[in-house]
């Protein structure tokens, strides 16, 4: 028993010693129940919602009180334009727009019945549907509680719009998600290898002194995996539009440059991890497990990134597929131009050049 206890007690010093091993007994834990417990929920919430009342009824003014102590909204009672309405939009200030008719409530007192317009973003159908079914629950509440012998029973029906959706089609959320989601995990994975397999086989050697400077033995890696990764996001295009009917509304070098830049992202992480790692297995490991979950959560497109507290949301903008995913959600499905996705192209441009400003860094030029 006393040998027993002295192999327990090393083992013990070993667990102790080595860091990556109490990373993961303790650290990833943590971060797992963290994860989801507050970042990921299909619920939606925190809603930015514009409000325009452009006659200032009461009972419209009311309603949009009841909005406003509603936790699940953030109102903001403006008086804009059709096109203000729609520029606020399309640069993701908002996620619904309530108008109220001239005479709403004129109409409820003298025939019982009124409407008013609800807009949301159909370029995120799920959140869309549920921000309308809060819509309705909230308004059947407010129908019901003023409906009293003083006002004679009424009726407030919603006139819904799912704007760049009208169809109200599902797969088009999933698709720019999708395409984050692929080209993040297959570009960094197939370049991950790239550096550690010259390692492992012993060719590393024959680079090292051959005349070409570090920077060109690690763009020589990264183009051909470029060239086709655009080739497969031209599959995955032509399959989206083609047969999944998801609109290509917006301009398709554009779209194709954006993807360059974030393809480009990718493989520069992917050569840092490469660069950082001594087996395939490891750097395999790595790109594709310790990346998915990332781009799965903190990209936005399953679970909203509003929900998330905030110190999870400046996480978020350190994934580029949330950058990817906006840009191409804005100029596939909303038409926007470079004018609304130039700040999301400048974010993946430093992203990519940081990486690769740290992989020539980090590229050693002798064996040990």
């Amino acid at each position: 028993m006393k040998q027993l206890l002295v192999f327990i007690r090393k083992e013990f010093y070993h667990v102790f010693r080595d860091r990556r091993t109490l990373l993961i007994l303790f650290g990833l834990p943590l971060v797992q129940i963290l994860l989801f417990g507050y970042a990921l929920t299909s619920e939606v919430k925190n809603v930015d919602l514009v409000v325009i009342n452009t006659s200032g009824d009461l009972l419209a003014q009311q309603l949009t009180a009841r909005l406003q102590a509603s936790a699940l909204f953030n109102v903001q009672e403006k008086q804009l334009s059709p096109t203000e309405i729609e520029n606020e939009f399309k640069k993701g200030h908002i996620k619904a727009a309530l108008i109220f008719p001239s005479g709403f409530s004129n109409d409820l007192i003298k025939i019982q019945r009124a409407g008013f317009q609800v807009l949301t973003d159909g370029s995120e159908p799920n959140i869309s549907k549920t921000i309308t079914r809060y819509l309705s629950t909230i308004v059947q509440d407010f129908r019901q509680e003023h409906s009293t012998a003083a006002l004679a029973p009424f009726t407030i029906v919603p006139e819904l719009r799912m704007l760049y959706n009208e169809e109200g089609n599902g797969s088009i959320n999933f698709v720019p998600g999708v395409l984050a989601l692929i080209l993040m995990i297959v570009c960094t994975a197939l370049t991950s290898v790239a550096v550690v397999r010259e390692k492992e086989t012993g060719t590393m050697e024959i680079l090292l002194v051959s005349p070409f400077r570090p920077a060109m033995v690690l763009v020589a890696k990264a183009v051909p995996f470029l060239l086709l990764s655009l080739a497969n996001f031209s599959v995955i295009l032509l399959l989206a539009v083609y047969v999944l009917n998801v609109p290509l509304a917006g301009s398709l070098l554009l779209l194709f440059v954006i993807t360059l830049l974030f393809i480009a992202t990718s493989l520069s992480f992917g050569l840092l991890i490469s660069n950082a790692t001594s087996s395939q297995q490891v750097a395999l490991l790595i790109s594709m497990m310790g990346l998915m979950l990332p781009t799965i959560i903190f990209t936005g497109f399953i679970f909203p990134l509003e929900n998330m507290p905030l110190p999870f949301q400046w996480i978020s903008n350190l994934v580029p597929a949330k950058w990817y995913y906006s840009a191409v959600k804005s100029v596939m499905l909303k038409g926007l131009g470079l004018a609304y996705v130039w700040k999301e192209m400048s974010v993946l441009c430093l992203m990519t050049i940081l990486l690769l400003t740290i992989t020539v860094k980090r590229f050693q030029i002798r064996l040990t």
